[in-house]
Formats: structure tokens, C-alpha cells, sequence
């Protein structure tokens, strides 16, 4: 029991340091031909949406925040004693864009709206003050690209006020990296917080997690 509390409580956290935006704003300024400046989302759901945590995100490029390059929706869950982000794609996705700043866009986002992304979780652990982030094991979060499947490795390492990640591509014949990036990790820190907006009291009350 004593275990299974210690897991909700590093669940909550995760969740409260997660419902932010970031931004790479100094790296951009300090290595300008390496990294763009990127704003990167994650906004709250309703409860109601998966009867638990989730959360809309999206990254865009500083220069043009109507246009998001990547959007996703992700729920967060604690399964097999680990906490789990399980990853959707969005069937329309431009028609949800700017949904991270705008709450009545966000709002208009459906559960019909979604396609789970199948072998794409992100497995979650605490350690000390940070949370460390790989995508699921099996190499089956598989992503065509230049003319190649690829299969996705990602790491993240997150803090209270930071979130460092490297998504790469390898090609699934010969394991070569076929995208991602070369000059190393995107280190993002916080701009902004929306914990207030997690429904952590409905979830509480739910006992999803009991």
C-alpha cells in the first residue's frame, strides 16, 4: 500500500510539471544554426474525456504559433506499477490548432477525435528530483519518413521547471538513424504553469487509482 501511494503522489507530480509551456528560447539565442526557438504545450483535458488525466499538446515554431507542427493527445495512466503515457494522434489535427493557448479551441476537441498511437507510450520513472522518459519497449512506434520506416526512440528528462527531449528515427531493417537530431538534446524551460487546470480533485474522488 505503502508503495502504491508513493507511485500516485510521483503520478500527481508528474502531472502538475507536466501541464505547462516550455520554450528553448535560450538555447535558440545560444546555438542559432542548431536549434530553432520552439514553444512546446501540454494543456489539461477534462476529466471527462479519458476519466483520468490527459493533456492536448503542440509545438510551433516562435515565428508562427497558429501553426503547429506536431499536436497530439496523450493520457496519462499507472499501469504494471509504472506511470505510462499513452500517446493519440488527432484525426484532423488543423482544425485544433492554437488549442494550447485558446481553452475554447481545446474544448472542441473530442475522444471520437483521437487514434492511439500504438507502441508509442512513454514509461515514466522518479528519480530524485527529475522524471525519466523512454518510449515503450518493443521498437514498434513506427514513424515513415524520407521514404523509410523507422521505428521511434525518444527520451525525456524532466524537471519542476525544465523538460529536456530527443526523439530519433531508425530505419527498422538496418537500425541506421535515418532522422532526429544531431547536435544533441532540446533543453525547454518553463514559461508558463496550468497544474491549476488538472482535474486532480476529480480523479481523487474517482478512485481510478485505488
Amino acid at each position: 500500500m505503502e508503495n502504491r501511494t508513493a507511485l500516485m503522489d510521483d503520478f500527481i507530480t508528474l502531472a502538475q510539471w507536466m501541464a505547462s509551456e516550455f520554450s528553448n528560447r535560450t538555447q535558440a539565442i545560444e546555438q542559432p544554426r542548431d536549434f530553432a526557438h520552439i514553444h512546446v504545450f501540454f494543456r489539461p483535458l477534462p476529466f471527462k474525456f479519458f476519466q483520468g488525466i490527459g493533456f492536448y499538446s503542440e509545438q510551433v515554431y516562435d515565428y508562427d504559433l497558429w501553426t503547429p507542427y506536431r499536436q497530439g493527445i496523450h493520457h496519462l495512466v499507472i499501469q504494471n506499477n509504472q506511470i505510462y503515457i499513452k500517446n493519440f494522434g488527432l484525426k484532423s489535427a488543423p482544425r485544433y490548432a492554437g488549442s494550447g493557448r485558446e481553452l475554447s479551441i481545446l474544448k472542441t476537441i473530442k475522444p471520437s477525435d483521437i487514434q492511439e498511437r500504438c507502441g508509442c507510450a512513454m514509461v515514466f520513472h522518479r528519480e530524485g528530483t527529475q522524471f525519466l522518459g523512454q518510449v515503450e519497449s518493443g521498437r514498434q512506434c513506427l514513424i515513415p519518413k524520407e521514404g523509410r520506416q523507422t521505428y521511434l526512440v525518444s527520451d525525456v528528462e524532466m524537471t519542476e521547471n525544465t523538460w529536456v527531449s530527443r526523439d530519433r528515427g531508425y530505419d527498422v531493417e538496418t537500425d541506421e538513424q535515418v532522422w532526429g537530431s544531431e547536435a544533441g538534446v532540446f533543453q525547454f524551460e518553463k514559461q508558463q504553469s496550468f497544474a491549476q487546470e488538472l482535474p486532480l480533485q476529480e480523479l481523487l474522488e474517482s478512485h481510478v487509482y485505488t
